[in-house]
């Protein structure tokens, strides 16, 4: 048969050899940037996930009958609770540079909740807090399923057999499938989120190749620079009248004087458990609740694996992504920090199983405080790694500093939460590609030659996004999904997971992967062989430069 030229030789090496780490990363997990640089990156994080942190809250309060002021009383505390939960991951969890805030994949639940007709009440803010309280229920008690996937192993187990391929449809799309938050945003106001994209585009693409003396500048600061830009440009056309009689929505998206929260915004004030009242429960709200963590869990996973590509870590062992689910649920922590000095290390097995019973502590702690939503990883930033090539875990340290103060000052925070929301949407459209990127990188451990591969991936992508399409445009034309039952709760719990591209793309390929022609010669065309050695801890010393606890914490965990 005829060939595309001579067959390489035996000993000639690939044009581009897979690697273990992500080359050309300027700081790593472990080696943090200068301290003035690493405040601004820091800051540059913060600002990133404002997106949804401000979103979430501005789509859902005004449906449970709040206002603008506890919008902004909603988005501190969302902010609060991000800032605790990044700390704990970062430090206690996987140890990933990742940030954990808000998700959408709970939003079809709450507004679940919302419709349930359960909260008939004259007064709007009564209704409001009643609602919220019917969430906190829910997300308290759905954080029981990540405390078990921890706590016990079981996600461990599972991760264990996750290869580079089946890998790639799921990290791929923990990116790409939501493109709907994306360029659809930036086209809600064309005349500013057009040119915010250019603008970010040339920042860290174009001028880094010109400006040679500040190249490293325009590079990690891409964000700071063109959010400033563009956000003052929309200011001079909102005060010079450009969108004076125009719809209200079109005024909502691009002037910058209507999102109501600076006004609205307590001059300080500390979010605190139960700040609207005890937690109610319904058990088919908790059912339709747990669903959503369940998804959310496994879009964490890809997140998590993204992040630790983009820090230049070595491949993430199944036991630290075990470790991760279980800080993403109720604060032992706090307990644990009440111990007297002399007892902690009696009691450092008490504080690992809080890591583990504690996506576990970031969903529960979300229910106790009363954010209206979980929490899962914050892909985009995650690929804000990228676009820095700055993967230090101390960087993300501080943007959740940034995020508790400005929490807590709420004139402060509102100010940089009013930023346009398709200047948001624009810097979406380079992060969610860049994870999707990290997803499409794996496939350099596989055999693309391989039809099985070939069929693994595509079918398992392809499906990841037609059926979240179908089960989308069903609910949008019908108002109702494609399930539809007299329980709500019910019909959640099958339309959720399949509106999800990362669950839909990550389970099919996982399953595909794992029963389809295994054999010593399919394990290579998976790539399984090139991530054995990362499937213990203690088998690559790498892991433990990367993934191991302070305080000498490992030692006390064989299982780790």
């Amino acid at each position: 048969m005829a060939g595309g030229g001579p067959p390489p030789k035996a000993d000639e090496p690939a044009p581009h050899p897979p690697k273990d780490q992500l080359p050309k990363v300027s700081y790593c997990i472990t080696s943090p940037p200068p301290w003035p640089e690493a405040i601004l990156l820091g800051f540059q994080h913060y600002l990133v996930m404002l997106g949804t942190t401000v979103i979430i809250p501005t789509a859902l309060v005004p449906q449970m009958g709040g206002g603008n002021e506890e919008k902004a009383k909603v988005i501190q505390t969302l902010l609060f609770v991000a800032g605790l939960n990044t700390l704990l991951q970062t430090w206690f969890g996987t140890r990933l540079p990742v940030v954990i805030g808000g998700s959408y994949t709970f939003v079809a639940p709450t507004i679940s909740i919302i419709l349930s007709g359960r909260w008939d009440d004259p007064d709007p803010v009564s209704r409001f807090k009643k609602i919220m309280r019917a969430t906190q229920g829910a997300l308290i008690v759905a954080s029981t399923i990540q405390i078990v996937l921890g706590f016990s192993g079981l996600w461990r187990n599972v991760a264990r057999f996750l290869s580079p391929l089946s890998a790639v449809p799921l990290v791929a799309l923990a990116g790409f499938g939501l493109y709907e938050f994306a360029f659809p945003g930036v086209a809600k106001c064309i005349e500013i989120g057009l040119p915010m994209l250019i603008v970010l585009v040339i920042f860290s693409q174009y001028l880094v190749h010109f400006v040679k003396p500040g190249k490293d500048i325009l590079d990690r600061f891409a964000v700071l620079f063109s959010v400033v830009v563009v956000w003052i440009y929309a200011h001079i056309l909102t005060v010079g009248g450009a969108y004076s009689g125009k719809p209200p929505r079109t005024q909502t998206s691009c002037r910058t004087d209507r999102a109501g929260l600076i006004d609205a915004a307590p001059w300080i004030r500390v979010p605190y458990p139960f700040q609207w009242g005890a937690p109610s429960f319904d058990a088919g709200e908790a059912f339709a609740m747990m669903m959503a963590a369940f998804v959310a869990l496994v879009e964490s996973t890809g997140g998590f694996i993204a992040a630790a590509r983009y820090a230049s870590a070595t491949a993430t062992p199944p036991s630290i992504l075990s470790r991760g689910v279980g800080w993403q649920v109720y604060p032992c922590t706090l307990i644990s920090l009440n111990i007297e000095r002399e007892r902690l290390i009696v009691n450092l097995h008490l504080l690992y199983k809080c890591a583990v019973f504690l996506q576990g502590i970031a969903i529960l702690l979300s229910g106790l405080f009363g954010t209206g939503n979980g929490s899962s990883v914050s892909i985009e930033n995650a690929g804000l790694l990228a676009l820095t090539r700055v993967g230090s875990r101390r960087v993300v340290q501080i943007s959740a500093g940034f995020m508790i103060f400005f929490s807590v000052l709420g004139k402060f925070g509102a100010v940089f939460a009013s930023i346009p929301a398709p200047i948001v949407a624009a810097l979406y459209c380079l992060f969610f590609a860049y994870v999707g990127a990290a997803g499409v990188s794996f496939l350099q451990f596989c055999n693309l030659n391989s039809f099985r591969t070939k069929f693994v991936l595509g079918f398992s992508i392809f499906l990841g996004f037609s059926i979240p399409q179908y089960f989308n445009e069903y609910t949008a034309i019908q108002g109702f999904g494609p399930v539809h039952t007299g329980e709500r709760w019910f019909n959640d719990m099958i339309n959720v997971p399949f509106s999800s591209e990362a669950f839909v793309a990550g389970i099919l390929a996982f399953f595909l992967d794992n029963t389809l022609h295994r054999n010593p010669e399919v394990r290579k065309d998976r790539g399984k062989h090139w991530w054995d050695k990362f499937r213990s801890y203690k088998t690559d010393m790498r892991s433990d430069e990367f993934y191991s606890l302070p305080f000498n914490l490992n030692k006390y965990f064989p299982s780790v």
